[in-house]
């Protein structure tokens, strides 16, 4: 299997990292501290045109396949070190306007993927619960008809963009007895709508990236939001989740490349005891274990993304991606402080920051361990 990279490929890559580079790095320092989301940064972005990557060009985006789209968030990830702005990019692409590309009717196509390809308008998956994160059949938000549409209510917890959000991809039970299968619908729901922005929430990392609750009071939504079929809610979150988990990956093996080349030419002009760092077996074999990962990482990464709508069993690589990348991006962060010494503890060098950021990589779209439950059922176990 080949995953050279074509011209185009190479220029897209180029592009985004020199665009990365030169727009959102300054001020890093500044935003984490005060947990201050990019809105500026934000439309730059969509200017770049990556909220939009794999939206058709007929409605604004640049129309990439998965594979190609990976690959551009791969290079966002190396360029930028807002951890933050990369995180609020890809959740607002991969679990909020891939669902609408797929399952969106063209009346919804035509409204939302335009503003949302654009950096215009900035979208939230609205699918965790207090009391139902992993557990989704535990999910009480409620869609109930009513009249021309749906009435809604209930509270989702850990929102990523909820704060700053200007419509939300919204999973309601809509037939209890169903359960996830059948029972579980999307909407469309516009802020406009009256959805409420609940507790903001302080985080250890991607503290650029806003996260709160959302309630949904009474609101009421007409038959027009409903995404995809009634009781299709559940397998549309699973086919977006396979693409969160595996183009979220792809950003991580970016990063992973930009902490193994920093921690190297660090270990190489470092000096202690009259010879360079990195001539030291204990550092450069961290390092080559290092090297190992981000080569594993990026492979299993890009054969996930290459069968992205194509393979029935692309949820068993997307888990297998998300399960390997996260944990290797938490270890490499680790590594990267550990070879550097004080200078890593340091702000100013950086990797401090992106291992706050990687601890997260193992909750988000489903914790390691919900990835090994999944890897198990698809191998009989």
């Amino acid at each position: 299997m080949d995953f050279a990279l074509n011209e185009d490929q190479q220029l897209l890559r180029q592009e985004i990292i020199a665009f990365a580079k030169k727009h959102l790095n300054d001020g890093i320092e500044e935003r984490d501290q005060n947990q201050t989301f990019p809105r500026e940064l934000w439309r730059k972005c969509g200017e770049m045109g990556l909220p939009g990557l794999c939206v058709p060009e007929a409605h604004g985006g640049a129309g990439l396949d998965p594979l190609s789209t990976a690959l551009a968030l791969e290079a966002f990830g190396y360029g930028c070190r807002d951890g933050g702005l990369v995180f609020s990019v890809c959740a607002h692409l991969l679990a909020c306007v891939v669902p609408i590309v797929k399952f969106g009717n063209d009346e919804q196509k035509a409204q939302y993927l335009p503003k949302l390809a654009s950096g215009d308008w900035i979208a939230v998956n609205a699918m965790s619960e207090p009391g139902s994160g992993s557990d989704a059949f535990a999910m009480t938000t409620r869609a109930v008809e009513d009249g021309d549409g749906f009435r809604i209510r209930g509270t989702k917890t850990f929102s990523s963009n909820g704060p700053v959000a200007d419509v939300a991809v919204l999973y309601a039970v809509t037939a209890p007895d169903r359960g996830y299968h059948g029972g579980i619908s999307a909407f469309l729901v516009d802020k406009e709508n009256g959805f409420e922005v609940g507790q903001k929430f302080d985080k250890m990392g991607l503290r650029t990236a806003p996260l709160s609750e959302l309630v949904f009071d009474d609101v009421w939504v007409p038959r027009s939001a409903l995404l995809g079929r009634l009781g299709a809610g559940g397998n549309m979150f699973n086919e977006s989740m396979e693409w969160e988990r595996t183009c979220i990956a792809a950003a991580h093996v970016g990063t992973m490349q930009w902490l193994l080349e920093t921690a190297t030419t660090y270990t190489r002009t470092r000096q202690a005891f009259g010879q360079a760092v990195a001539k030291f077996q204990a550092v450069s074999h961290r390092l080559v274990d290092f090297k190992v990962r981000l080569e594993t990482a990026r492979l299993l990464t890009y054969k996930a993304a290459s069968r992205l709508g194509k393979a029935r069993d692309v949820g068993l690589d997307a888990s297998m991606v998300k399960l390997y990348v996260s944990e290797s991006l938490v270890t490499s962060a680790m590594d990267a402080v550990r070879v550097m010494g004080g200078y890593g503890y340091m702000k100013e060098y950086e990797v401090e920051r992106v291992l706050r950021d990687s601890v997260s990589s193992v909750l988000y779209s489903g914790t390691s361990e919900i990835q090994k439950t999944i890897i198990a059922g698809w191998m009989g176990l």
